[in-house]
Order: C-alpha cells, then sequence, then structure tokens
C-alpha cells in the first residue's frame, strides 16, 4: 500500500510539473471524438485524422479516440483509413468540440488488404515508436491457415524477429527470448498460457479481435513484467446501431459471434464462442471398435473458448466497459483395461473498465480485472488414483492518465497492483478401499505494483522523442525487489522520406515459468521471485532506418538490435518440480545474449499487397557452475532450441477481381538446434553376456536439423447471398508437401539373421503434410 501511495505523490508530481507547458499566447482549440467502421461500428484504432494546409495530423489510439489541436481558423480536414473511403470535412475551428466520424468501406476493399491496420506508411516513417507490429484480424482472416483455423499469433510468426516454437505451434520467441518472457494482455487483463490444442493454436478468437499490438522492443513505459514482447490484443465492442450473427463452419472447429446494441447509440455487446468436433469423430471411432481385441481406444480431445464484451455510455464523458473471457482443453483418455487419464486447463479473465474525459485534453483509464490458469490431471488404475494440479490467479487495478500538454509535449502517466496467488503445486492420492490417502499442496502469494511517466515530446519539424520511467516493486512473504526501468526512443527525419530511429528499454521479469521439458503435456508452473530466486532481467538497444519508397507505396526498413539479460532461469539435471516444497533449490541462474539485424519491405495499396521480411540473428545462454553442479553445458556458451540464423518470409495477397482473393506465404529459416549423440561405446557385465550401448553426448545443442521451409496458399471466394455476406475459404497447408523435422531419434539396425544389433540409424519425425481445407464464413 505504501508503495501505491509514494507511485500517485510520484504520478501528480510530473503532472504539475508539465502544466506550464500548455500556455501559448495564440488561441487554439482542441477537436476529439471517435473514428469508426461505418459498416458495423467497430472502432478504428490507427486512423489518420490530418489537416494537410497545416502539414499537422493525428492517429487515433487503440480505442479509435483522436484529439487534435488547433489555431482558430477555416481548414479542411482529412479522415483516412486504408481499406475505408478516405472522407474530407471543411470546418471553421472557433472552439473547443467533440466530433466523430464514421468511414464507409471502399469499394476496392479487397485490393487494399493490409496486415498492419493501423493508418498508412507515412504514419509509420514518422511515428516515434518502434520495434512495432500491428495485425488487423478482419485482414489476417484472409492469409492461408493449419485446418482453417484462423491463429493471430501464427499471422504475428511471419513478421521479422519473431521465431514459432517449431511445426504447429503458436509460441512466440522474440528477438531471442524464451516463451514465458511475452505479456499478453487481453483488454489489459494478462492472460498466461495463450494456446489451445498443445501449442497448435492460440486462444485468440479471430472473430472477437478487434486488434493486435506486438512490441519487440523501445516498448513504452506503461508496459512492464515480461522481458521479450508485448502482445496487446483489443476485442470488439459490437454495433450500437443494429444486431448482426456471423460465423464460420471448418473442418475441426465452428465460430459463432453475435453483436448488437444495448440501447442505440448508447452501449452494445459483443459474444463469440467457438468448439472443435475431435471429439465427435473420435468417440464414433471407439465405439466401432470397442469390441475388437487389443484395440487402443483415441483419446478424447477438445477445446471451447467463449468472448464476451459490453459497452455502456454513461455521459458524454464516461463510458463503461466489461469484458470475459472462459476457455477450455479438455482431454482424457478411457481404456478398456481399468486406466483412465483425464487432463483440462485453461484461462478465465473479468475486466471492468472506466473511461472518464476530464477535459479535451486530459483522460483516465481504470481498469479491475482478475485472471488466472490453471490445469488439472486425474487418472484412475482400478481402485488407486492420483490427481496433480496447479494454478496462478491475480487481482489487478490499472489507471492510466494521458494528458496533452500542447502541440509538443502528450504525457502519460499510471500506475498498477497486483496481487498473486501461486499454486505451485497440489498433489493427491487416494484407493477406493480408503487404505490409501495422502495429498500435499505449495502454495505462495505475492504482491506487485508498479508507477511510470512519460512524455512525447516533439523537439522540431524533424526531432521527436518518447522517454519515461517506470519503477516496479515486488514481494513475496518477506522477500522483496524493486526496481527502476528506463525507456527512450527518438525519430529524427532526414528528409520527408526518410527517417532515423533509436531506442533503449530495461525490464523486469517478477514471476517465472516452470516447465517440465521432459513432460509432453503443458504441465508448466508460474513461480514468484523469492530471496534465492532474483527476478529476470534484460535491457535491449536498437536502430534503424525507414524509407518510403516508389511514390510512398512502399516502407523499407531496417534495424539492428543488441538484447542482453541475467538472471535467467533454467533447472538443474532430474529437477522435482511437482509437490516440492524447496523448488528454490532446483533452479540454476545464467544469463544470455541476442543480436541481429532485421530487414522489412512492404506494400499497403494496389490490387497486390503483402510483404517480405528477413532476420539474420544469433541468440546464447550460458549457465555456469553453482549449487553443487557444473552448470548448464559444462558452464559453457551455448545456443538455445530457438536459436534460427536465418528467418525469411514472404507474403502476397492479391485482389483477383471483386469475388476473388488470392493469397500465398512462403517461410524459411535455419534449422533448430538440438542435442544428438557422437557416438556409443559398448559397456558388458563383467560375465560379458550383456552388452548395452551407452550414447557419448557432445556439448548442448551442437547440431542442428535440416532447415524449416513451407508454402501455403489460400483462396478467398465472395458468396452472393440474398441476405447479408458470406464466402468460402480455401487453404492449401504446406503446399509441396515439405516433411519439417519436428525431432529426431535412432533406431537399432539388426543382422536379419541372428537378430543383433549392428548400428544405429537416425530417424526424423515430421507432423504435417500437405493440409487441404476450407471455412465457410458468414454474416447477416
Amino acid at each position: 500500500m505504501r508503495l501505491y501511495f509514494t507511485s500517485l505523490r510520484f504520478g501528480l508530481f510530473l503532472l504539475l510539473s508539465s502544466l506550464p507547458l500548455g500556455l501559448h499566447a495564440q488561441q487554439r482549440y482542441t477537436l476529439t471524438g471517435y473514428v469508426r467502421s461505418g459498416a458495423d461500428r467497430s472502432v478504428l484504432p490507427g486512423a489518420s485524422v490530418a489537416v494537410p494546409s497545416l502539414g499537422t495530423g493525428v492517429t487515433a489510439d487503440a480505442e479509435g479516440f483522436y484529439t487534435l489541436t488547433l489555431p482558430e481558423g477555416r481548414y479542411q480536414l482529412v479522415i483516412s483509413f486504408i481499406g475505408y473511403q478516405t472522407q474530407t470535412r471543411d470546418l471553421n475551428v472557433n472552439r473547443s468540440a467533440r466530433l466523430s466520424f464514421s468511414l464507409p468501406e471502399a469499394s476496392n476493399q479487397l485490393g487494399e488488404v493490409v496486415i498492419e491496420g493501423t493508418g498508412t506508411l507515412e504514419q509509420k516513417l514518422q511515428t516515434t515508436q518502434m520495434s512495432v507490429e500491428h495485425l488487423n484480424a478482419r485482414d489476417a482472416k484472409l492469409l492461408p491457415a493449419l485446418f482453417g483455423e484462423v491463429d493471430l499469433l501464427k499471422t504475428l510468426q511471419l513478421k521479422p524477429g519473431v521465431q514459432n516454437g517449431g511445426e504447429g505451434t503458436s509460441g512466440l520467441f522474440v528477438r531471442g527470448g524464451s516463451a514465458d518472457q511475452n505479456l499478453f494482455l487481453l483488454d489489459d487483463a494478462v492472460v498466461y498460457n495463450p494456446s489451445h490444442l498443445f501449442g497448435l493454436f492460440s486462444v485468440f478468437n479471430a472473430d472477437a479481435v478487434q486488434s493486435v499490438d506486438l512490441y519487440k522492443g523501445g516498448f513504452p513505459a506503461q508496459y512492464g513484467g515480461r522481458l521479450s514482447s508485448v502482445v496487446d490484443v483489443k476485442t470488439r465492442e459490437g454495433n450500437p446501431e443494429k444486431y448482426s450473427v456471423s460465423g464460420g463452419l471448418g473442418l475441426i472447429s465452428s465460430r459463432l459471434t453475435v453483436e448488437g446494441p444495448i440501447v442505440k447509440d448508447k452501449g452494445a455487446f459483443s459474444l463469440s464462442g467457438r468448439r472443435t468436433y475431435f471429439d465427435v469423430f473420435t468417440r464414433q471411432i471407439n465405439k466401432l471398435n470397442k469390441n475388437k481385441e487389443d484395440y487402443s481406444p483415441i483419446p478424447d480431445y477438445y477445446f471451447y473458448d467463449f468472448n464476451a464484451k459490453a459497452n455502456y455510455k454513461l455521459g458524454e464523458k464516461d463510458q463503461i466497459f466489461l469484458t470475459g473471457y472462459y476457455g477450455r482443453d479438455v482431454f482424457g483418455f478411457n481404456s478398456t483395461g481399468g486406466f483412465n487419464f483425464d487432463f483440462t486447463w485453461g484461462n478465465t479473465v473479468g475486466v471492468a473498465r472506466w473511461n472518464h474525459v476530464f477535459t479535451p485534453k486530459l483522460f483516465l483509464n481504470t481498469s479491475f480485472s482478475r485472471t488466472s490458469y490453471q490445469y488439472q490431471i486425474a487418472n484412475r488404475l482400478d481402485q488407486f488414483g492420483f490427481s496433480l494440479s496447479s494454478e496462478i490467479q491475480d487481482y489487478a487495478v490499472r489507471s492510466d492518465l494521458d494528458y496533452i500538454a500542447n502541440d509538443r509535449h502528450t504525457l502519460k502517466l499510471g500506475l498498477s497492483a497486483t496481487a498473486h496467488r501461486f499454486n505451485v503445486g497440489r498433489l493427491s492420492a487416494s484407493s477406493t478401499d480408503g487404505s490409501l490417502n495422502i495429498g500435499s499442496e505449495t502454495g505462495y502469494r505475492g504482491q506487485e505494483a508498479s508507477v511510470y511517466g512519460s512524455d512525447n515530446f516533439k523537439a522540431s519539424d524533424k526531432l521527436q522523442l518518447d522517454y519515461g520511467l517506470r519503477l516496479t516493486g515486488f514481494q513475496s512473504g518477506t522477500d522483496r525487489f524493486a526496481a527502476l526501468e528506463p525507456r527512450g526512443a527518438a525519430r529524427y527525419s532526414l528528409t520527408p522520406k526518410t527517417s532515423l530511429k533509436a531506442s533503449y528499454a530495461m525490464m523486469y521479469q517478477y514471476v517465472h515459468l516452470v516447465s517440465n521439458s521432459g513432460a509432453s503435456l503443458p504441465t508448466d508452473i508460474w513461480y514468484p521471485s523469492r530471496l534465492n530466486v532474483k527476478p529476470q532481467r534484460s535491457q535491449q538497444v536498437a536502430a534503424g532506418v525507414s524509407f518510403l519508397l516508389g511514390q510512398g507505396k512502399y516502407l523499407l526498413t531496417n534495424e539492428v538490435y543488441y538484447k542482453w539479460a541475467q538472471n535467467q532461469v533454467d533447472f538443474r539435471d532430474g529437477a522435482q518440480l511437482f509437490a516440492n516444497e524447496d523448488l528454490d533449490a532446483e533452479f540454476l541462474f545464467g544469463k544470455g545474449w541476442a543480436y541481429g539485424n532485421e530487414l522489412y519491405l512492404e506494400k499497403k495499396t494496389g490490387r497486390t499487397t503483402g510483404w517480405v521480411g528477413y532476420s539474420l540473428a544469433w541468440t546464447k545462454r550460458q549457465f555456469p557452475a553453482q549449487r553443487g553442479t557444473s552448470g548448464i553445458n559444462n558452464g559453457k556458451v551455448f545456443y538455445p532450441t530457438y536459436d534460427r540464423r536465418h528467418n525469411l518470409t514472404v507474403v502476397v495477397l492479391h485482389q483477383l477481381n471483386e469475388r476473388i482473393n488470392l493469397t500465398g506465404s512462403f517461410v524459411f529459416t535455419s534449422g533448430a538446434p538440438t542435442t544428438l549423440p557422437q557416438g556409443r561405446f559398448l559397456l558388458q557385465d563383467i560375465f560379458g553376456d550383456d552388452v548395452t550401448a551407452v550414447p557419448i553426448y557432445p556439448d548442448r545443442n551442437t547440431y542442428r536439423m535440416a532447415p524449416y521451409n513451407r508454402l501455403d496458399l489460400g483462396m478467398v471466394y465472395k458468396l452472393r447471398p440474398k441476405r447479408g455476406e458470406s464466402d468460402l475459404t480455401f487453404s492449401v497447408y504446406n503446399a509441396y508437401n515439405r516433411r519439417n523435422p519436428y525431432f529426431i531419434y535412432f533406431e537399432q539396425v539388426r543382422n536379419k539373421e541372428t537378430g543383433d544389433v549392428t548400428n544405429f540409424r537416425a530417424r526424423q519425425v515430421s507432423l504435417f503434410p500437405v493440409i487441404p481445407s476450407v471455412t465457410y464464413n458468414f454474416k447477416f
């Protein structure tokens, strides 16, 4: 509590100290409002509101809200957004006013496909923020998808600097960071496990999502708690004018969305749900084969999730938002021999947010959220049963204040507080006759708080700065930590079509993901920083140059970065992760480095759009001898499994005509590092009878698997129903049937006559061959 009030005083001091900056002799007025889609009234984050005669303009924020301060006079206002018709408005600015806009969709919408749905290339050139990717869910649906199921995180993997964890996974490895070093936010609430189906799909239903922002570096001061990236997901608010129903039928799942007004033009709701139906088929197969001898049943598996959002205007200055998410994965196996295995896991999220406008230059967003991630494993063999579960649960409050001091300074201030509860392992075993009944549980609590302040300063027409400071603190029991996290970014315009950018950020992470690397199921445990488990820390510097080419049709960017990290966490060999009251003793700590170059060319307008991205990158880790061990890899530097030297992506979207849109994506990455035996020696017992071949392993990850490459193709065919809209989306995943490596194992080669083992042969396991799919989408 003391930290919370200290943060509040710090924020008020920054705000009051900036007030003199707003004094100008010339009379100026402020226009504010929302930019929305004329089709469904959804907000358009990043829409441009510009005054060409003054050479000035702004972009709408994540809520579609803009603020533009102008001197008194007559002007022509230009409002634009890719995929929508540009509007012009003649205004006589003689007072501050609220002015909102609705943009109709462009008639050639498919010809202006844009995966980065936040304004024009010129705006991206001029913004101070670097190392950020913007994703519009509507346009992401045009890309080819595995099994026809659109996955927003997979689309992010097509951007430079973002690696996937392997074939079919949706985990993100950003600029050398591990999977647990990404902060996933759903309407300001943390999501701890972003994956369904053992990592094949993400929990973010594209029908429920409005936009996604991925920050790879140069993190704004309002974000913290992770080292490598921030994935900020905003959900749809619903249509405040009319009701609509949309959805889709695919090969493995179906989805449905309903939205409409609560009170017309004052409030709206949006409800989305989806479910897979693997279990429907597997149960029928099991039923048909249950009487066959030696038949092994196919496990039951399905996932489902549900999104809900509502908003309501309390008045001209107040609006409330409610967000809910509930998702579960269910895996079950019931054998004929009396062995039953059940595994469920998932996220629950609830957010209440209040938006208040004090003045046209001062806004407040305050949110209260509850989030939890839990899993439970339960199995039974005859009369004996065993269960294991784990959970992390958060209650959080966050408040962000935006103040536009004048044309040169825009301030952001905020504070947050989170109460964590960790159930690290809840273990129980019992028998039906009562002869066995044991149980154990290990739990911790933690409190995390932060306060930040930042200023976007337009020093001149050419130079713009964005700098800030974040103060963070964490407590678990009697163990306390505190840190200062400076942030800074700069943009300098060499010419109207060339910009130089640079950034620096320090990040701390107080909660850690404990993952059992030997388990095939996602039995992950979140663990707090404690006396013997120090917070992880990273620093990143980045610099880049951006060019507008071809009369503004193309944007070419090149960024270099260097990141170094301390207190990286791994586990000693043979670590006991479950029901362990002294889990602190199982950790090892080390350091890491990541550096590279990212080259990116994109085109947003015309009948053919898309991008080409290439990354040249290195990622290294080192864990020296400690705690009675030789460390990892005997303390020598090694490459983690997600290190990729080369990464090339090509994405092309082409409008063939008004009804047909063609899409394609190609991915090439260097092979994943792996550890394989370099030889074997024979070990015999003292009688010379039993002979065992013992593998000889070199240093960790000294080998690499074959390079990964894949071509996906797609086509969207718009139908002409009597009511509403509909289309058929065709996808071909892995079009040329490349068998990419998933893992490598060794099999014994035996003499056909004697049956003796004569050699060992390496075998590669691949997951997905060519997979065609079709999805029917509708809206009415």
